[in-house]
């Protein structure tokens, strides 16, 4: 639901987006609240303009403002990078060579690379066709996983740039490290918190 400043957590907290806003010169997002007891939070949106900051109400509960400047000013950095953007074109990018590999998987199966040869083929051009069909067995298999394994990657990445903007617009390095710590100690699963979406979160719900 979104957040209405209609307590005095709920008006610091939508205190520290404007701050972090302003720290990071883009347009103020809109703030949403999850009703749940796990400290988590993530942003979304596909521009600074049209952009999303997302808190729980364990986040609103356990943080003073010093953390929610570290953990919000994360979720900032993500918004201004275009680190959602980014992100949906590297799912998108997976999604599709996963599809390719398929599609050539079962090409080679059917008879798509010289599966049926008249008698005049020799054993050379036989050998060859051999040899392309086991290439693309082998890259259909590999494929998926090595960009998924690349789609990590810059995930990793960008979070650590996350962590370093967080710092930039709060000056102050303590910040994100308690807040995580605080985070880290608690062992609350996100109710809410589904694979599908896990990846948005600051941590792993």
């Amino acid at each position: 639901r979104e957040l209405a400043p209609d307590s005095a957590q709920h008006q610091m907290v939508l205190d520290v987006i404007r701050e972090m806003a302003i720290a990071a010169r883009m347009p103020v997002p809109r703030a949403y609240l999850i009703d749940d007891p796990a400290p988590n939070a993530f942003a979304t949106g596909r521009d600074p303009e049209h952009s999303v900051v997302c808190v729980t109400s364990g986040l609103v509960e356990n943080m003073d403002r010093e953390e929610l400047q570290g953990v919000l000013g994360h979720e900032m950095a993500h918004i201004r990078d275009y680190d959602i953007r980014t992100m949906m074109m590297v799912a998108v990018l997976v999604g599709g060579i996963a599809m390719l590999s398929d599609f050539f998987f079962r090409w080679s199966f059917y008879g798509g690379l010289g599966g049926r040869r008249s008698s005049s083929d020799d054993s050379d051009s036989g050998e060859a066709g051999l040899i392309v069909a086991i290439a693309v067995i082998v890259l259909a298999i590999l494929a998926p996983i090595v960009s998924q394994i690349l789609a990590m990657a810059v995930s990793r990445e960008r979070e650590y740039l996350a962590d370093a903007s967080s710092v930039e617009f709060t000056r102050n390095p303590r910040a994100l490290l308690r807040a995580l710590e605080r985070i880290a100690q608690t062992e609350s699963p996100l109710k809410e918190g589904v694979r599908g979406t896990a990846h948005l979160f600051i941590v792993n719900p």
